[in-house]
Protein backbone atom coordinates (compact mmCIF):
# COMPACT_ATOMS: atom_id res chain seq x y z
CA UNK A 1 0.00 0.00 0.00
CA UNK A 2 1.28 3.51 -0.56
CA UNK A 3 3.15 5.09 2.26
CA UNK A 4 4.58 1.83 3.78
CA UNK A 5 8.07 0.57 3.59
CA UNK A 6 8.61 -2.70 1.87
CA UNK A 7 8.54 -5.54 4.33
CA UNK A 8 7.63 -3.42 7.36
CA UNK A 9 4.91 -4.64 9.67
CA UNK A 10 2.68 -1.85 11.03
CA UNK A 11 1.93 -1.78 14.71
CA UNK A 12 -1.71 -2.24 15.61
CA UNK A 13 -3.75 0.68 16.74
CA UNK A 14 -4.18 1.24 20.43
CA UNK A 15 -7.96 1.09 20.04
CA UNK A 16 -8.04 -2.17 18.11
CA UNK A 17 -7.85 -5.45 20.05
CA UNK A 18 -4.79 -7.55 19.50
CA UNK A 19 -5.02 -11.06 18.09
CA UNK A 20 -2.44 -13.86 18.17
CA UNK A 21 -0.21 -13.76 15.19
CA UNK A 22 -0.29 -16.60 12.69
CA UNK A 23 2.66 -18.03 10.95
CA UNK A 24 2.67 -17.85 7.15
CA UNK A 25 1.09 -21.22 6.38
CA UNK A 26 2.03 -20.85 2.75
CA UNK A 27 4.75 -18.72 1.26
CA UNK A 28 4.65 -18.08 -2.42
CA UNK A 29 7.54 -17.52 -4.74
CA UNK A 30 9.55 -14.49 -3.93
CA UNK A 31 8.76 -14.53 -0.24
CA UNK A 32 11.86 -14.40 1.85
CA UNK A 33 10.44 -16.73 4.46
CA UNK A 34 10.29 -14.27 7.32
CA UNK A 35 7.40 -14.83 9.67
CA UNK A 36 5.61 -11.61 10.72
CA UNK A 37 4.96 -11.13 14.39
CA UNK A 38 2.39 -8.89 15.94
CA UNK A 39 5.06 -7.53 18.24
CA UNK A 40 8.23 -6.36 16.49
CA UNK A 41 10.62 -8.59 18.45
CA UNK A 42 12.37 -9.91 15.38
CA UNK A 43 12.53 -9.15 11.72
CA UNK A 44 13.04 -11.89 9.24
CA UNK A 45 15.36 -11.69 6.27
CA UNK A 46 14.30 -9.12 3.72
CA UNK A 47 12.96 -6.60 6.19
CA UNK A 48 14.32 -3.11 5.70
CA UNK A 49 13.87 -1.62 9.13
CA UNK A 50 12.49 -1.91 12.59
CA UNK A 51 8.89 -1.72 13.59
CA UNK A 52 7.77 1.95 13.85
CA UNK A 53 6.31 3.37 16.97
CA UNK A 54 2.59 3.60 17.13
CA UNK A 55 1.08 6.69 15.38
CA UNK A 56 -2.06 8.61 15.88
CA UNK A 57 -5.34 7.25 14.64
CA UNK A 58 -5.47 7.17 10.90
CA UNK A 59 -1.93 8.50 10.36
CA UNK A 60 0.51 6.36 8.44
CA UNK A 61 3.34 4.90 10.46
CA UNK A 62 6.61 6.72 10.27
CA UNK A 63 9.58 5.24 8.59
CA UNK A 64 11.78 3.05 10.73
CA UNK A 65 15.48 2.63 10.79
CA UNK A 66 16.59 -0.11 8.53
CA UNK A 67 18.26 -3.11 10.17
CA UNK A 68 21.01 -5.20 8.70
CA UNK A 69 19.70 -8.48 7.37
CA UNK A 70 20.70 -11.55 9.32
CA UNK A 71 22.10 -13.09 6.15
CA UNK A 72 24.17 -11.61 3.35
CA UNK A 73 22.49 -11.30 -0.01
CA UNK A 74 22.75 -14.42 -2.08
CA UNK A 75 23.95 -13.56 -5.57
CA UNK A 76 23.06 -17.00 -6.79
CA UNK A 77 19.54 -16.90 -5.39
CA UNK A 78 20.06 -20.25 -3.70
CA UNK A 79 17.04 -21.40 -1.64
CA UNK A 80 15.93 -20.74 0.92
CA UNK A 81 17.47 -17.19 0.89
CA UNK A 82 16.84 -16.26 -2.73
CA UNK A 83 14.68 -17.25 -5.61
CA UNK A 84 14.29 -20.91 -6.41
CA UNK A 85 17.25 -22.24 -8.35
CA UNK A 86 17.01 -23.62 -11.80
CA UNK A 87 17.59 -27.21 -10.66
CA UNK A 88 16.42 -27.39 -7.04
CA UNK A 89 13.24 -25.52 -6.18
CA UNK A 90 13.08 -24.33 -2.61
CA UNK A 91 11.19 -26.79 -0.39
CA UNK A 92 8.28 -25.46 1.60
CA UNK A 93 9.00 -24.50 5.16
CA UNK A 94 8.15 -27.45 7.42
CA UNK A 95 5.64 -25.69 9.65
CA UNK A 96 3.04 -28.18 10.77
CA UNK A 97 1.33 -25.48 12.76
CA UNK A 98 1.50 -21.76 13.33
CA UNK A 99 4.05 -20.57 15.83
CA UNK A 100 2.94 -18.02 18.42
CA UNK A 101 4.75 -14.73 18.36
CA UNK A 102 7.87 -14.51 20.39
CA UNK A 103 7.34 -12.87 23.74
CA UNK A 104 3.81 -14.21 24.12
CA UNK A 105 3.63 -16.57 27.11
CA UNK A 106 2.83 -20.21 26.35
CA UNK A 107 -0.74 -21.11 27.03
CA UNK A 108 -1.96 -17.47 27.08
CA UNK A 109 -5.60 -17.08 26.17
CA UNK A 110 -6.18 -15.94 22.60
CA UNK A 111 -7.02 -12.29 21.97
CA UNK A 112 -10.10 -11.03 20.24
CA UNK A 113 -10.09 -11.45 16.46
CA UNK A 114 -8.74 -8.61 14.37
CA UNK A 115 -11.45 -6.81 12.37
CA UNK A 116 -11.37 -7.03 8.67
CA UNK A 117 -9.15 -4.38 7.10
CA UNK A 118 -10.59 -1.55 5.12
CA UNK A 119 -8.94 0.79 2.68
CA UNK A 120 -6.50 2.68 4.84
CA UNK A 121 -8.81 2.13 7.77
CA UNK A 122 -8.09 1.52 11.39
CA UNK A 123 -6.64 -1.82 12.31
CA UNK A 124 -5.68 -2.93 8.86
CA UNK A 125 -2.45 -4.45 7.75
CA UNK A 126 -0.91 -2.56 4.87
CA UNK A 127 -0.34 -4.38 1.65
CA UNK A 128 3.08 -5.84 1.29
CA UNK A 129 4.87 -5.84 -1.91
CA UNK A 130 7.05 -8.52 -3.43
CA UNK A 131 9.73 -9.73 -1.10
CA UNK A 132 7.97 -8.51 1.97
CA UNK A 133 5.73 -10.10 4.53
CA UNK A 134 2.39 -10.86 2.95
CA UNK A 135 -0.71 -9.09 4.09
CA UNK A 136 -2.43 -10.65 7.02
CA UNK A 137 -6.15 -10.96 6.49
CA UNK A 138 -8.98 -13.06 7.66
CA UNK A 139 -7.75 -16.06 5.67
CA UNK A 140 -4.61 -16.22 7.78
CA UNK A 141 -6.41 -16.25 11.11
CA UNK A 142 -7.00 -19.96 11.56
CA UNK A 143 -7.25 -21.62 14.95
CA UNK A 144 -3.85 -22.08 16.68
CA UNK A 145 -2.27 -25.50 16.34
CA UNK A 146 -0.90 -27.09 19.48
CA UNK A 147 2.17 -29.26 19.56
CA UNK A 148 5.94 -28.97 19.75
CA UNK A 149 6.12 -27.21 16.33
CA UNK A 150 3.94 -24.36 17.59
CA UNK A 151 6.89 -23.21 19.66
CA UNK A 152 9.52 -23.38 16.91
CA UNK A 153 10.40 -20.65 14.34
CA UNK A 154 13.66 -21.18 12.50
CA UNK A 155 13.67 -17.52 11.26
CA UNK A 156 12.99 -15.84 14.58
CA UNK A 157 15.63 -13.58 16.13
CA UNK A 158 17.36 -14.97 19.21
CA UNK A 159 16.57 -11.88 21.27
CA UNK A 160 13.80 -11.82 23.86
CA UNK A 161 12.90 -15.45 23.15
CA UNK A 162 10.70 -17.03 25.78
CA UNK A 163 12.10 -20.23 27.29
CA UNK A 164 10.90 -23.36 25.56
CA UNK A 165 8.32 -25.38 27.46
CA UNK A 166 9.36 -29.05 27.13
CA UNK A 167 6.27 -30.37 28.76
CA UNK A 168 5.64 -33.37 26.54
CA UNK A 169 9.16 -34.87 26.59
CA UNK A 170 9.40 -34.37 30.37
CA UNK A 171 6.02 -35.99 30.82
CA UNK A 172 7.12 -38.89 28.60
CA UNK A 173 10.37 -39.36 30.58
CA UNK A 174 8.39 -39.39 33.81
CA UNK A 175 6.07 -42.01 32.39
CA UNK A 176 9.02 -44.10 31.27
CA UNK A 177 10.70 -43.83 34.65
CA UNK A 178 7.44 -44.73 36.33
CA UNK A 179 7.07 -47.69 33.98
CA UNK A 180 10.61 -48.87 34.66
CA UNK A 181 10.04 -48.42 38.40
CA UNK A 182 6.78 -50.32 38.16
CA UNK A 183 8.42 -53.14 36.21
CA UNK A 184 11.29 -53.26 38.70
CA UNK A 185 8.81 -53.47 41.56
CA UNK A 186 6.86 -56.23 39.82
CA UNK A 187 10.07 -58.16 39.05
CA UNK A 188 11.26 -57.80 42.63
CA UNK A 189 7.90 -58.98 43.89
CA UNK A 190 8.09 -62.04 41.63
CA UNK A 191 11.61 -62.87 42.84
CA UNK A 192 10.54 -62.48 46.46
CA UNK A 193 7.48 -64.67 45.82
CA UNK A 194 9.63 -67.35 44.17
CA UNK A 195 12.19 -67.39 46.99
CA UNK A 196 9.42 -67.39 49.57
CA UNK A 197 7.72 -70.32 47.83
CA UNK A 198 10.90 -72.38 47.74
CA UNK A 199 11.69 -71.55 51.36
CA UNK A 200 8.13 -72.36 52.36
CA UNK A 201 8.32 -75.70 50.57
CA UNK A 202 11.55 -76.63 52.34
CA UNK A 203 10.14 -75.62 55.69
CA UNK A 204 6.94 -77.54 54.95
CA UNK A 205 8.87 -80.71 54.12
CA UNK A 206 10.89 -80.38 57.31
CA UNK A 207 7.75 -79.85 59.34
CA UNK A 208 6.03 -82.82 57.72
CA UNK A 209 8.97 -85.17 58.16
CA UNK A 210 10.28 -84.07 61.51
CA UNK A 211 7.43 -82.15 63.06
CA UNK A 212 9.64 -79.09 63.55
CA UNK A 213 12.54 -77.10 62.25
CA UNK A 214 14.95 -77.87 65.06
CA UNK A 215 16.88 -81.09 65.65
CA UNK A 216 14.69 -84.19 65.87
CA UNK A 217 15.03 -86.08 69.12
CA UNK A 218 12.63 -88.93 69.80
CA UNK A 219 12.00 -90.25 73.31
CA UNK A 220 14.25 -93.17 74.12
CA UNK A 221 15.08 -95.27 77.15
CA UNK A 222 18.37 -94.68 78.83
CA UNK A 223 21.33 -97.04 78.94
CA UNK A 224 20.66 -100.13 81.04
CA UNK A 225 22.93 -102.73 82.52
CA UNK A 226 23.56 -105.63 80.09
CA UNK A 227 23.00 -108.27 82.75
CA UNK A 228 19.82 -110.30 82.52
CA UNK A 229 18.07 -112.70 84.82
CA UNK A 230 20.00 -116.02 84.58
CA UNK A 231 16.70 -117.88 84.14
CA UNK A 232 15.56 -115.70 81.21
CA UNK A 233 16.19 -116.63 77.59
CA UNK A 234 18.73 -113.82 77.30
CA UNK A 235 20.49 -114.93 80.49
CA UNK A 236 20.58 -118.56 79.36
CA UNK A 237 21.88 -117.60 75.91
CA UNK A 238 24.61 -115.36 77.37
CA UNK A 239 25.88 -118.20 79.53
CA UNK A 240 25.64 -120.93 76.88
CA UNK A 241 26.85 -119.26 73.68
CA UNK A 242 30.59 -119.35 74.52
CA UNK A 243 30.32 -123.16 74.79
CA UNK A 244 28.44 -123.73 71.53
CA UNK A 245 30.44 -124.25 68.31
CA UNK A 246 29.77 -124.48 64.57
CA UNK A 247 31.22 -127.37 62.58
CA UNK A 248 32.11 -127.21 58.87
CA UNK A 249 32.69 -130.68 57.49
CA UNK A 250 33.91 -131.75 54.06
CA UNK A 251 35.23 -134.88 52.43
CA UNK A 252 34.41 -137.49 49.82
CA UNK A 253 32.78 -134.86 47.59
CA UNK A 254 30.31 -133.91 50.29
CA UNK A 255 30.12 -131.07 52.77
CA UNK A 256 27.86 -129.96 55.57
CA UNK A 257 27.37 -127.63 58.49
CA UNK A 258 26.21 -128.50 61.98
CA UNK A 259 26.45 -127.58 65.62
CA UNK A 260 28.10 -129.01 68.72
CA UNK A 261 28.83 -128.08 72.32
CA UNK A 262 31.82 -128.45 74.62
CA UNK A 263 31.75 -131.42 76.99
CA UNK A 264 34.96 -130.85 78.96
CA UNK A 265 38.10 -128.77 79.15
CA UNK A 266 40.05 -131.34 77.14
CA UNK A 267 38.42 -130.24 73.91
CA UNK A 268 35.76 -132.97 73.52
CA UNK A 269 32.72 -131.77 71.58
CA UNK A 270 29.42 -133.67 71.25
CA UNK A 271 27.42 -133.53 68.01
CA UNK A 272 25.30 -135.71 65.72
CA UNK A 273 26.75 -138.56 63.71
CA UNK A 274 25.10 -137.35 60.53
CA UNK A 275 26.92 -134.01 60.96
CA UNK A 276 30.44 -135.55 60.80
CA UNK A 277 29.51 -138.36 58.42
CA UNK A 278 30.72 -136.47 55.25
CA UNK A 279 34.26 -136.31 56.69
CA UNK A 280 34.58 -140.11 56.69
CA UNK A 281 38.08 -141.17 57.75
CA UNK A 282 40.15 -138.57 55.91
CA UNK A 283 37.86 -135.53 55.68
CA UNK A 284 38.28 -132.14 57.28
CA UNK A 285 36.38 -130.80 60.27
CA UNK A 286 36.75 -127.14 61.23
CA UNK A 287 35.32 -125.91 64.53
CA UNK A 288 34.41 -122.23 64.88
CA UNK A 289 33.86 -120.89 68.37
CA UNK A 290 31.52 -118.09 69.36
CA UNK A 291 34.51 -115.77 69.68
CA UNK A 292 35.33 -116.33 66.01
CA UNK A 293 38.41 -118.46 66.67
CA UNK A 294 38.73 -121.66 64.66
CA UNK A 295 40.45 -124.96 65.19
CA UNK A 296 40.79 -128.26 63.36
CA UNK A 297 39.04 -131.26 64.90
CA UNK A 298 39.34 -135.05 64.65
CA UNK A 299 36.71 -137.75 65.20
CA UNK A 300 36.98 -139.58 68.52
CA UNK A 301 34.01 -141.93 68.03
CA UNK A 302 30.73 -142.30 66.15
CA UNK A 303 27.51 -144.26 66.55
CA UNK A 304 24.93 -144.18 63.78
CA UNK A 305 22.33 -146.12 65.82
CA UNK A 306 22.22 -143.35 68.40
CA UNK A 307 23.09 -140.63 65.87
CA UNK A 308 25.82 -139.31 68.15
CA UNK A 309 29.52 -138.52 67.62
CA UNK A 310 32.38 -136.97 69.59
CA UNK A 311 35.14 -134.85 68.02
CA UNK A 312 38.12 -133.23 69.70
CA UNK A 313 40.08 -130.02 69.19
CA UNK A 314 43.64 -129.69 70.52
CA UNK A 315 45.70 -126.73 71.58
CA UNK A 316 42.67 -124.69 72.57
CA UNK A 317 42.56 -123.23 76.07
CA UNK A 318 39.85 -121.61 78.12
CA UNK A 319 37.05 -123.93 77.04
CA UNK A 320 33.94 -123.85 79.22
CA UNK A 321 31.83 -127.05 79.25
CA UNK A 322 28.07 -126.76 79.22
CA UNK A 323 26.41 -128.14 82.35
CA UNK A 324 24.35 -131.30 81.75
CA UNK A 325 20.83 -131.71 83.12
CA UNK A 326 18.64 -134.78 83.67
CA UNK A 327 16.20 -135.57 80.89
CA UNK A 328 14.11 -137.76 83.24
CA UNK A 329 13.14 -134.60 85.13
CA UNK A 330 11.76 -132.84 82.05
CA UNK A 331 8.00 -132.38 81.96
CA UNK A 332 5.72 -131.43 79.10
CA UNK A 333 5.35 -127.66 78.99
CA UNK A 334 8.74 -126.87 80.47
CA UNK A 335 10.46 -123.95 78.70
CA UNK A 336 13.52 -124.77 76.61
CA UNK A 337 16.08 -122.87 74.54
CA UNK A 338 17.72 -124.19 71.37
CA UNK A 339 21.07 -122.86 70.09
CA UNK A 340 22.64 -123.68 66.74
CA UNK A 341 23.68 -122.55 63.27
CA UNK A 342 20.63 -122.95 61.02
CA UNK A 343 21.69 -122.54 57.40
CA UNK A 344 25.15 -121.58 58.71
CA UNK A 345 23.81 -118.67 60.79
CA UNK A 346 26.02 -119.31 63.80
CA UNK A 347 24.86 -118.45 67.29
CA UNK A 348 21.13 -118.49 66.52
CA UNK A 349 18.96 -118.70 69.64
CA UNK A 350 15.34 -119.88 69.62
CA UNK A 351 12.98 -120.82 72.44
CA UNK A 352 9.90 -122.94 73.03
CA UNK A 353 8.59 -125.66 75.30
CA UNK A 354 8.73 -129.41 75.64
CA UNK A 355 5.82 -130.62 73.54
CA UNK A 356 6.08 -134.35 74.38
CA UNK A 357 8.35 -136.93 75.99
CA UNK A 358 9.46 -140.43 74.95
CA UNK A 359 8.49 -139.79 71.34
CA UNK A 360 9.85 -142.79 69.40
CA UNK A 361 11.39 -141.69 66.11
CA UNK A 362 13.64 -143.20 63.51
CA UNK A 363 15.82 -141.17 61.21
CA UNK A 364 18.26 -141.80 58.43
CA UNK A 365 18.09 -144.86 56.25
CA UNK A 366 19.66 -143.28 53.13
CA UNK A 367 22.11 -146.16 52.75
CA UNK A 368 19.28 -148.65 52.14
CA UNK A 369 20.64 -151.41 54.37
CA UNK A 370 19.40 -149.87 57.60
CA UNK A 371 22.90 -149.39 58.96
CA UNK A 372 22.44 -145.63 59.25
CA UNK A 373 18.98 -145.72 60.83
CA UNK A 374 18.77 -143.97 64.17
CA UNK A 375 16.30 -145.00 66.88
CA UNK A 376 15.60 -142.30 69.36
CA UNK A 377 13.17 -142.10 72.28
CA UNK A 378 13.09 -138.34 71.74
CA UNK A 379 12.00 -135.18 73.44
CA UNK A 380 9.65 -133.23 71.20
CA UNK A 381 9.85 -129.43 71.19
CA UNK A 382 8.31 -126.53 69.32
CA UNK A 383 11.48 -124.44 69.58
CA UNK A 384 12.40 -123.69 65.95
CA UNK A 385 15.01 -126.14 64.70
CA UNK A 386 16.30 -126.03 61.12
CA UNK A 387 19.03 -127.67 59.04
CA UNK A 388 22.29 -126.68 60.70
CA UNK A 389 20.84 -126.91 64.23
CA UNK A 390 21.69 -130.62 64.37
CA UNK A 391 24.03 -131.47 67.25
CA UNK A 392 23.24 -128.26 69.15
CA UNK A 393 22.09 -128.19 72.75
CA UNK A 394 18.49 -128.03 73.99
CA UNK A 395 18.65 -126.20 77.33
CA UNK A 396 16.19 -126.15 80.22
CA UNK A 397 15.13 -123.07 82.16
CA UNK A 398 18.40 -123.11 84.13
CA UNK A 399 20.70 -123.34 81.15
CA UNK A 400 21.44 -127.06 81.51
CA UNK A 401 21.54 -129.42 78.54
CA UNK A 402 18.53 -131.76 78.49
CA UNK A 403 18.74 -132.87 74.86
CA UNK A 404 20.74 -132.89 71.60
CA UNK A 405 18.76 -131.44 68.68
CA UNK A 406 18.72 -134.07 65.94
CA UNK A 407 15.69 -134.07 63.64
CA UNK A 408 12.57 -132.22 62.55
CA UNK A 409 9.35 -133.22 60.89
CA UNK A 410 9.37 -131.63 57.46
CA UNK A 411 6.36 -130.17 55.69
CA UNK A 412 6.13 -133.12 53.29
CA UNK A 413 5.56 -135.47 56.21
CA UNK A 414 9.00 -137.06 56.19
CA UNK A 415 11.32 -137.27 59.16
CA UNK A 416 14.95 -136.58 58.41
CA UNK A 417 18.02 -135.63 60.46
CA UNK A 418 18.37 -132.53 58.29
CA UNK A 419 14.64 -132.03 57.97
CA UNK A 420 14.95 -131.29 54.24
CA UNK A 421 15.09 -127.62 53.28
CA UNK A 422 11.52 -126.75 54.22
CA UNK A 423 12.48 -125.37 57.60
CA UNK A 424 10.83 -125.70 60.96
CA UNK A 425 7.11 -126.31 61.30
CA UNK A 426 7.28 -126.53 65.09
CA UNK A 427 8.04 -130.25 65.27
CA UNK A 428 11.60 -130.72 66.47
CA UNK A 429 13.14 -133.72 68.19
CA UNK A 430 16.10 -134.04 70.52
CA UNK A 431 18.00 -137.04 71.90
CA UNK A 432 17.57 -137.09 75.71
CA UNK A 433 20.78 -136.07 77.41
CA UNK A 434 20.70 -139.12 79.68
CA UNK A 435 21.18 -141.32 76.62
CA UNK A 436 23.63 -138.84 75.07
CA UNK A 437 25.77 -138.74 78.20
CA UNK A 438 26.17 -142.52 78.34
CA UNK A 439 26.98 -142.82 74.64
CA UNK A 440 29.44 -139.87 74.76
CA UNK A 441 31.30 -141.43 77.69
CA UNK A 442 31.63 -144.74 75.83
CA UNK A 443 32.76 -143.05 72.63
CA UNK A 444 35.45 -141.07 74.47
CA UNK A 445 36.64 -144.12 76.38
CA UNK A 446 36.28 -146.89 73.80
CA UNK A 447 35.64 -145.15 70.47
CA UNK A 448 32.29 -146.96 70.21
CA UNK A 449 29.11 -147.45 72.24
CA UNK A 450 27.43 -150.69 73.36
CA UNK A 451 23.76 -151.24 72.49
CA UNK A 452 21.36 -152.96 74.88
CA UNK A 453 19.73 -155.99 73.23
CA UNK A 454 17.00 -158.56 73.93
CA UNK A 455 18.49 -161.15 71.54
CA UNK A 456 15.53 -161.55 69.14
CA UNK A 457 14.80 -160.82 65.48
CA UNK A 458 11.66 -158.79 64.77
CA UNK A 459 9.28 -159.06 61.81
CA UNK A 460 9.41 -155.45 60.56
CA UNK A 461 6.68 -156.16 57.97
CA UNK A 462 4.15 -156.90 60.67
CA UNK A 463 1.30 -154.38 60.50
CA UNK A 464 -0.59 -155.36 63.62
CA UNK A 465 -0.49 -153.68 66.99
CA UNK A 466 2.75 -154.55 68.79
CA UNK A 467 6.16 -156.04 67.82
CA UNK A 468 6.11 -159.62 66.54
CA UNK A 469 9.08 -161.97 66.79
CA UNK A 470 10.07 -163.24 63.33
CA UNK A 471 9.70 -166.87 62.36
CA UNK A 472 13.23 -166.92 60.94
CA UNK A 473 16.44 -165.12 61.72
CA UNK A 474 17.69 -162.37 59.49
CA UNK A 475 21.19 -163.83 59.01
CA UNK A 476 20.05 -167.42 58.66
CA UNK A 477 20.28 -168.06 62.39
CA UNK A 478 17.47 -168.62 64.85
CA UNK A 479 14.99 -165.73 65.43
CA UNK A 480 15.65 -166.00 69.18
CA UNK A 481 19.37 -165.98 69.95
CA UNK A 482 20.46 -169.08 71.77
CA UNK A 483 21.43 -168.20 75.35
CA UNK A 484 20.40 -164.62 74.88
CA UNK A 485 18.23 -162.52 77.27
CA UNK A 486 15.07 -163.32 75.27
CA UNK A 487 15.71 -167.05 75.18
CA UNK A 488 16.35 -167.06 78.93
CA UNK A 489 13.04 -165.18 79.49
CA UNK A 490 11.10 -167.81 77.47
CA UNK A 491 10.30 -165.73 74.37
CA UNK A 492 9.42 -167.81 71.28
CA UNK A 493 9.16 -167.12 67.54
CA UNK A 494 5.72 -165.61 66.68
CA UNK A 495 5.20 -163.97 70.07
CA UNK A 496 3.82 -160.40 69.93
CA UNK A 497 5.27 -157.99 72.51
CA UNK A 498 2.62 -155.38 73.45
CA UNK A 499 4.13 -153.54 76.44
CA UNK A 500 7.53 -152.59 77.91
CA UNK A 501 7.48 -151.75 81.60
CA UNK A 502 3.74 -151.23 81.34
CA UNK A 503 3.95 -148.77 78.37
CA UNK A 504 2.28 -149.80 75.11
CA UNK A 505 4.34 -150.84 72.13
CA UNK A 506 2.74 -150.39 68.69
CA UNK A 507 5.51 -151.44 66.28
CA UNK A 508 8.90 -153.09 65.99
CA UNK A 509 10.67 -149.72 65.66
CA UNK A 510 9.07 -148.53 68.87
CA UNK A 511 10.30 -151.63 70.74
CA UNK A 512 13.88 -150.93 69.55
CA UNK A 513 13.60 -147.27 70.58
CA UNK A 514 12.39 -148.16 74.07
CA UNK A 515 15.07 -150.81 74.44
CA UNK A 516 17.90 -148.47 73.46
CA UNK A 517 16.67 -145.94 75.92
CA UNK A 518 18.18 -148.24 78.58
CA UNK A 519 21.67 -149.38 79.41
CA UNK A 520 22.92 -152.90 79.01
CA UNK A 521 22.20 -154.76 82.24
CA UNK A 522 18.92 -152.98 82.91
CA UNK A 523 15.93 -155.20 83.71
CA UNK A 524 12.77 -154.98 81.60
CA UNK A 525 9.25 -156.27 82.13
CA UNK A 526 7.66 -157.38 78.83
CA UNK A 527 4.00 -158.16 78.17
CA UNK A 528 3.40 -160.49 75.21
CA UNK A 529 0.65 -162.48 73.51
CA UNK A 530 0.95 -166.08 72.42
CA UNK A 531 -1.88 -168.02 70.83
CA UNK A 532 -4.37 -165.42 72.08
CA UNK A 533 -3.06 -165.54 75.63
CA UNK A 534 -1.26 -162.67 77.40
CA UNK A 535 1.73 -163.26 79.65
CA UNK A 536 4.51 -161.23 81.28
CA UNK A 537 8.21 -162.04 81.24
CA UNK A 538 11.25 -160.38 82.86
CA UNK A 539 14.72 -160.16 81.40
CA UNK A 540 18.10 -158.42 81.79
CA UNK A 541 19.32 -156.54 78.76
CA UNK A 542 22.46 -157.81 77.08
CA UNK A 543 25.13 -155.81 75.21
CA UNK A 544 26.24 -155.67 71.64
CA UNK A 545 29.45 -154.35 70.15
CA UNK A 546 27.69 -151.27 68.92
CA UNK A 547 27.02 -152.47 65.38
Amino acid sequence: MPGQGAGAVPAPSADAPTAPSRAADAIGPGVTGAVPAPVADAVGPGATGSVPAPASHGAPPPAVEQLKPLHDPDPYSTPPYGEPGPWAPAPPVQHPAATPAHGVPMGAPPSAPVPAPGPGGHGTVPEVGPGTVPEVGPAAQDAPVAGPWARYDPWAAPTAVAPLQQADPVEEDVKRRRGRRRRALVGGALVIALVSGVAGGVVGVQLERNGGIGAVELPQAGVEAPDRDPDSVAGIAAQALPSVVTLHVSGGGKAGTGTGFVLDDRGHILTNDHVVEPAGKNGDITVTFHSGDTAEATVVGRDSGYDLAVVQVRGVRGLTPLPLGNSDNVQVGDPVVAIGAPFDLAGTVTSGIISARERPITAGGEDGDGSDVSYVDALQTDAPINPGNSGGPLLDGKGRVVGINSAIRSADGGLDPEGGQSGSIGLGFAIPINQGKRVAEELIEHGKAAHPVIGITLDMAYSGDGARVAAEGGDGGPPVSTGGPGAKAGIRPGDVITEVDGRPVRSGEELIVKTRAHRPGDRLELTLERNGEERTVSLVLGSSDGD
